[in-house]
Formats: C-alpha cells, sequence, structure tokens
C-alpha cells in the first residue's frame, strides 16, 4: 500500500504547478484541440424506463457543431472496456464507517465488467492509492480490506488532480476510455472560511486539467452537512462545493449522484456502473478549424431511435495558440 503525502507528490511529479489560464470556472467547456479531435462521451438513455437499449452503432449517430453536421472520425461502443477509479474521501464523518466504505466498495468491484479495469483510490489531506489499475477482482477486494480509518483534512482538488495526471496515465497510453467515480462532499479545506490548509491546487487549475482529458468525472455527493461542526465548515462551504461537484459533473455531460448516507453507495454505484455502461465516445473534426476562441455549440443527435434520448458536454471555446 503506497500512502503519498499530496502535495509531495504533485510537486514532484509534475514539477511545477499548472497556473490557472484565465479561464471562467463555470459550466463551459474549453476543449484544446491538439490533434484537431473534439472528443465527446454521450450517454444514452431509454425514455420507456422500463425498456433496455440495444447495442448502436457509428451511422446511428450525428453530430452538428453550431448548426453545421459534422463526420464522425472515431468511435468506440459502448462494450469497449473502461478504466475505472473508485476515488473515496475518507475525511470528516466518513472516518468512522469505514466498515461500510469497504463494503460498498466491495459492492462497485462486483458490478464492473470483466473487461473493465479498476483503481482504489482514498484521500484525506492525503493521497493514497489502494490499487493501481487491475481486472483482477479478488485482489481489489483483498486491498479493500487493507482500508484504514484515517487523520487529516480534505485536499479534494489536490486528490483528483493526481488521479486525473497519474493513476490514469497508463489508460491514456493505452488509448482505453476511462472514469473518475469520486464519493465525496466535495468540501476541500481550501474554501473560503473552513479551517485547514486546503490544496495546493486551485479549484480553477482543477477545472483546466479535467478539460484536458477526455476522462469522465462522476461525483458521488455524499451529505455530511448535519454531522459537521459549523464553526469549522460552515453551511456556505457546503453550498459552494455541491456547485463545484456539479460543475465537474457537467464537463462531461452527467449530473451528480445524491447519497444521503454511506449505506446508500451499495444501491448507487451498481447504478453508476450500468450508466456507464451506456457510453459511446465520438469523435470528429471540426469543419470550422480556427481556433478563435469562439463558442461552438455541439448537439448530438440519434437517427432512427426516438424511444432514446442523449446526454453530452452541450459545447466547447475552440482555444487560441
Amino acid at each position: 500500500m503506497c500512502r503519498l503525502l499530496t502535495s509531495v507528490i504533485l510537486l514532484a511529479a509534475t514539477g511545477l504547478l499548472l497556473t490557472a489560464r484565465g479561464q471562467s470556472s463555470d459550466a463551459t467547456e474549453t476543449i484544446r484541440i491538439d490533434t484537431d479531435l473534439v472528443n465527446l462521451n454521450v450517454s444514452v438513455f431509454n425514455l420507456r424506463a422500463s425498456q433496455t437499449n440495444g447495442l448502436l452503432q457509428q451511422k446511428d449517430f450525428a453530430v452538428f457543431e453550431n448548426g453545421a453536421l459534422q463526420e464522425i472520425s472515431f468511435f468506440a461502443s459502448n462494450e469497449a472496456p473502461f478504466d475505472l477509479v473508485l476515488l473515496l474521501d475518507l475525511s470528516g464523518s466518513t472516518a468512522d464507517k469505514i466498515g461500510l466504505i469497504r463494503k460498498s466498495s466491495k459492492r462497485f468491484v462486483d458490478a464492473v465488467r470483466s473487461v473493465d479495469r479498476v483503481a482504489i483510490v482514498t484521500f484525506t489531506a492525503e493521497v493514497e492509492v489502494v490499487s493501481t489499475l487491475t481486472s483482477d477482482h479478488e485482489a481489489l477486494n483483498k486491498s479493500i480490506d487493507k482500508i484504514d480509518k484515517p487523520q487529516g483534512g480534505t485536499n479534494f482538488w489536490d486528490a483528483l488532480r493526481f488521479v486525473l495526471e497519474h493513476v490514469l496515465g497508463q489508460s491514456r497510453a493505452e488509448k482505453r476510455r476511462s472514469a473518475v467515480v469520486v464519493m465525496t462532499d466535495g468540501v476541500d479545506n481550501a474554501l473560503p472560511d473552513v479551517i485547514g490548509d486546503g490544496s495546493s491546487t486551485s479549484f480553477e487549475q482543477l477545472v483546466e486539467i479535467v478539460r484536458r482529458f477526455d476522462t469522465i468525472v462522476l461525483p458521488i455527493y455524499l451529505d455530511t452537512e448535519k454531522e459537521a461542526n459549523p464553526h469549522s465548515t460552515p453551511k456556505s462551504a457546503y453550498a459552494m462545493a455541491r456547485q463545484q461537484l456539479a460543475m465537474l459533473a457537467a464537463e462531461s455531460g452527467n449530473e451528480v449522484y445524491q447519497a444521503r448516507k454511506v449505506k446508500d453507495l451499495e444501491g448507487i454505484y451498481p447504478r453508476v456502473v450500468h450508466d456507464l455502461s451506456t457510453v459511446y465516445s465520438i469523435g470528429y473534426r471540426p469543419t470550422n478549424s480556427a481556433r478563435d476562441g469562439s463558442w461552438r455549440a455541439v448537439t448530438v443527435q440519434l437517427i432512427g431511435h426516438s424511444e432514446l434520448g442523449v446526454r453530452a458536454r452541450h459545447g466547447y471555446y475552440a482555444s487560441r495558440q
């Protein structure tokens, strides 16, 4: 088990922390088209809840940018493997519920497909890699059994950055689809009026990093507000944290899952895995190749499938060089 101080790892692995590049922290998307390819993760759901979705093909999708039809140049079906990172916030009130967290984490592992790989990472003020990416469920469950009661504050932004930049580096090298399922209340100690130093990474920097990668971020909001000390963590911090989690989810065209208590995770994790099984990955090279910083509205439609709906990011800013 590898215990890592977040701040040390980030400095050692990346040298200098990235500086914010003047991007706003709203739910819009800035895509750096370094290879001229715009990537979309498209969730498909059945409008008739009692029915299941069949396997779709590239010809079933149409992508429009500013109303102009685009030619799809990359397509991965919902059967393509995923690399999944389960990122667990063990700070605050969750520290006393390690047994339930272990049990629900095993439920997550049991729910994933045999073709998918899973990594388990926990955090407080430190990041701990419980297990690197593997499809060995037995080894994952043994690693989960070793999750200990932690100490320290909450450096959520540093933890998510670490996962995106380092844990999923192998996934990018192998061109595998990836997603981070993060269980947290979203309250970083760096938020205003929250006691503690918090992350070295700012939230604006984190949004920029999320935008730079094609990894899906799926937050599960664990409601710990009633158990918190209002003197060390005011209600305003929770409100801001919920907004920020919604922004991170919106980057992938998703919404935030809700858990009122740790026990609820047992039912939510299988739902998250099921929703990921409906994701198709699509890439296109825009007919408008200008990188002028303008907003490009993106719409994804299904052809001949009126019973199905789709969710994806709504557009991006074509960044300047």
